[in-house]
Formats: C-alpha cells, structure tokens, sequence
C-alpha cells in the first residue's frame, strides 16, 4: 500500500485512477492538483480526492506515487514544475497516448532524474472527458503499455506493473516507436477520420435532415468524434509522422476502393470487399494480435 498518491491533473483519467486506487485499498491518501480550481474543488466534492493541492509541487510533496494525467503538451512543463521533488523511488507515471515525445519531454525536464518516470498508456477513457465522468473501474479489463528506457529504475518498472495489475489491467512492454507507430493505425486515425466524416456531413446544405436519419452504425462509427479537441489537437500534432503515414496508407486503399466503383466492376469490387469483411469478423477485441516491440509485462 501507498501512503500518498499525488495526481496532477484530475479529469477523466487522472480521476478514475484515484478512486480505483481507493477501490483496490491501495493508499491512503490522495492528493490532486489540477489547473482549474474547479475541478480539484469537484474531485474533492466527489470523494476522487482527499486534499486538493494549490500546485502540482505540492501534489508532489509527501507523495510516494505520482499520476501525472496532463495532455500530453504540457508534459513537460509540468515536469519542470515538479523537478525538484522527483526523488529516487518515487514512483512517477503519466497516461499519455504518445510516448516519444512524453519522453524526450521528460529528459529535456528532469535529466538524471528522469530514471523515476515510468511511461505508461493506459488503453482506456471515453469520449467524454472531466472528474464528473471518472470512475474506479474505468482501467478493469484494460491494457496498459509501458515503454521504459534503458535508464528508467527497473524496481520503479516493476512497482508500476504491480500498480497497474492490481487495478484489473493487463501490463505490456513496448518500444516507445512501435507504442506510437501501432497507435497511429488503430487510434490516432481513426479519431481523425470520425472528425473528417462527421464535419463532411455536418457542412453539407441537407446535414439537419441526413442526421435524422442516421443509425447505430453512423452513431457507432462518428462516437469518437466526441472527443476533447484539445486532447486530441495535442495527440495529432505529437505523433503526426505516424498519423500521416497511416492516413496515407487510407487515402491508397479508399482510392482502389472509389476506382472499382467507378468502373461499376462489381464481381472486382466484391472480391475486394470479401476479405476485408472476413478479416474484420474474424478479430476479436479480447484476443488483439501481438504488435511488433510489445511483449507482456511480468
């Protein structure tokens, strides 16, 4: 058990890690800073909290584990904040869904003490975000990636496996290139195209009466579109080689795709369809295939 946890940043994912660690018994107490007052004062309120700190240093001060839950630009400048109180066997970790730069964000802010910063991803959140939405078994049943370097403290490594195992997650190991390569395809894009595909529609002359019309799959397909702009402003930018590679890989595939029709080749068209579909039936979400770098956390 922890005596304190510290959490920077106490929205969506920042919160639910807080009370699922008071779910799983795992500390004491918890302490949360946030930039708007508000929302310490809510996470407070709901019970997410205990203490609400003035600053992030603060958060820190007394903290055995610290959940920095920032977006991902401001990584680094929260780092700078807490610097001085990044101490040796402390665990630190963040949530970001890129880890290069939260990496090279860290070494520029900490240096040498940047052997305390676990990177992880926790594969988890909705599409709406904020404290008001947090709860202690968002992370049940989800993986989590870690991508630690060569010089990050192998004890702090294996603290936060247990951390994250003990809060119902299944622990992997990644290479911080292969994490935002893999989550460029299967993420990143994706939320991309859902904005494209809701706002092609939503500018259209008729968009008022082709929305009252739509079903569960448009529901299903533009869900993600939801998303924090901010968030996902910052994931875009931070990992924009990979996005724009996959989204390349898109454009190629939609282009054999519009040709076949255009050609009104229809025996063509299904037979590139067919494997697409069987492809698609035959994934299962609870299974994923092993992507390259990743291994399982022991």
């Amino acid at each position: 058990m922890f005596n304190q946890l510290g959490v920077i940043g106490c929205g969506l994912m920042g919160g639910s890690f807080a009370l699922a660690m008071k779910k799983a018994g795992l500390v004491k107490r918890v302490i949360g800073y946030s930039k708007s007052p508000s929302t310490t004062e809510q996470a407070k309120r709901m019970g997410v909290i205990d203490v609400a700190a003035e600053s992030a240093l603060l958060a820190v001060s007394g903290s055995d584990i610290v959940l920095i839950a920032v977006p991902v630009s401001a990584t680094e400048a929260t780092l700078k904040a807490i610097r001085h109180l990044v101490n040796p066997g402390v665990l630190f970790m963040d949530v970001g869904s890129t880890k290069c730069d939260v990496i090279e964000a860290a070494r520029r802010a900490l240096g040498e003490r940047a052997t305390s910063f676990v990177p992880c991803h926790p594969i988890a959140g909705k599409e709406s975000g904020g404290v008001q939405h947090a709860e202690g078994t968002l992370y049940e049943g989800r993986q989590v990636i870690l991508t630690p370097q060569p010089f990050t403290n192998p004890q702090l490594v294996q603290k936060a496996t247990d951390v994250w195992s003990a809060l119902g997650c299944t622990v992997l190991k990644m290479r911080p290139h292969n994490h935002d390569a893999a989550f460029a395809a299967v993420s990143h894009l994706p939320h991309l195209l859902a904005f494209a595909y809701f706002q092609a529609i939503a500018e259209q002359p008729a968009a008022r009466d082709y929305l009252s019309l739509a079903g569960p799959g448009f529901r299903d397909f533009t869900r993600i579109a939801a998303g924090e702009p901010g968030v996902w402003r910052d994931i875009l930018l931070a990992n924009k080689h990979e996005v724009l590679a996959q989204s390349k890989r898109f454009r190629t595939m939609l282009d054999q795709l519009e040709a076949l029709i255009e050609a009104g080749d229809a025996a063509a068209l299904e037979a590139a369809l067919r494997p697409i579909a069987e492809g698609r039936a035959a994934w299962n979400l609870s299974s994923p295939a092993v992507p390259p770098g990743r291994t399982t956390a022991k």
